[in-house]
């Protein structure tokens, strides 16, 4: 709307669509708020993601250590019940 057509516009009018672009912006900013939260959510998700990965990587070192011992507790055994 040009400014020639917004000076023809009685007050009531004006203020009609003053309150229709403060009840647009208003939802608008309640959206974005919405949408934040939901990044926010993802952000955390992503983030205990990778810890998880990192820590079954981590139990994943401590399980092969553990095989590697428990083989070689074994090997000892058999190389003392056969000697």
């Amino acid at each position: 709307m040009t400014d020639k057509e917004l000076r023809k516009l009685r007050r009531g009018e004006l203020l009609e669509m003053l309150l229709e672009q403060t009840k647009e912006n208003e939802t608008l900013k309640n959206r974005i708020a919405d949408l934040e939260a939901r990044i926010d959510t993802r952000e955390i998700i992503i983030k205990e993601s990778g810890s998880i990965a990192e820590a079954a990587l981590k139990l994943n070192g401590v399980f092969e250590a553990a095989q590697k011992a428990a083989e070689q507790y074994l090997e000892n055994i058999r190389s003392k019940g056969g000697a």
